[in-house]
């Protein structure tokens, strides 16, 4: 299958560099799969579960917040957070959203409430991506 340069950076640092068969990220307005030879497109990601086919390989990740750039021959995701489904700490994202549901029943603020919700979205979106291990 055909290949692209496919970049993954967050503020943390470099997750993927290299050549890549497909990559699949939730954008704000849904998911998008992006191949080789792609119209240039850029998007703001949203938060969901994201996955790079590498030879035949998926991989599964959960990614919140920032951009999905396409030129010829290159795609850049430049995500707030991104993290590979086996390093997800399962236990973690329960607690966090349980945490997060229990803000959503108390809160009044309408702007804490909007940042519960935001919270409770990534949770999920970390326990579907470790579903797939």
């Amino acid at each position: 299958m055909p290949t692209f340069h496919l970049q993954i950076v967050t503020p943390d640092g470099a997750f993927f560099d290299g050549p890549a068969e497909r990559v699949k990220v939730r954008t704000i307005n849904g998911d998008v799969a992006i191949l080789d030879r792609h119209i240039p497109y850029v998007t703001a990601l949203g938060i969901g579960e994201a996955s790079v086919t590498v030879d035949g390989r998926t991989r599964t990740a959960a990614a919140s917040g920032g951009m999905l750039a396409v030129t010829p021959g290159h795609v850049r995701v430049v995500a707030t957070t991104f993290e590979w489904a086996e390093d997800i700490d399962v236990e973690r994202a329960k607690r966090a959203r349980e945490s997060a549901e229990a803000a959503i029943r108390q809160e009044t603020d309408p702007n804490q409430l909007e940042l519960a919700k935001a919270r409770l979205s990534r949770a999920n979106a970390r326990l579907k991506a470790a579903e797939k291990l």
